[in-house]
């Protein structure tokens, strides 16, 4: 019962999806994350852990940087069906058009660029 709710509330914020979104194209640097959404680190950081015990993202980190990706074969049943559910309900959803071309101009900034939001904040 715990992951089902896990899971609903990680799926139930239109900011998580997005964020959960960014990741098909591949891994993202939490400061990436932070600067494709225009929020605090702070927020981003509680968004991001939300989808992570929920199981539907991937955590690692290396030296200062913390990097997430979708889940993989390795996460529960029930996250890896929720993911390829959310992800096939929301493919060609017309509103995230905007939010692939943001993600595209943050990919190409590079992490020390992007990770002036914590500096900033």
């Amino acid at each position: 019962m715990n992951a089902f709710l896990d899971i609903t509330k990680a799926l139930s914020d239109e900011t998580r999806v997005r964020a959960l979104l960014s990741l098909r194209g591949g891994e993202l640097c939490l400061c990436q994350v932070i600067e494709f959404l225009g929020l605090a680190p702070s927020t981003v950081s509680k968004h991001m852990d939300l989808l992570h015990r929920a199981g539907l993202v991937e955590r690692r980190k290396e030296g200062r940087w913390q990097y997430f990706r979708l889940a993989g074969k390795e996460s529960s049943r029930e996250a890896r069906g929720a993911l390829r559910w959310a992800l096939e309900a929301l493919r060609g959803e017309r509103s995230l058009k905007d939010d692939e071309r943001v993600l595209s101009g943050v990919r190409k900034k590079g992490l020390e660029e992007v990770s002036a939001c914590y500096r900033a904040s």
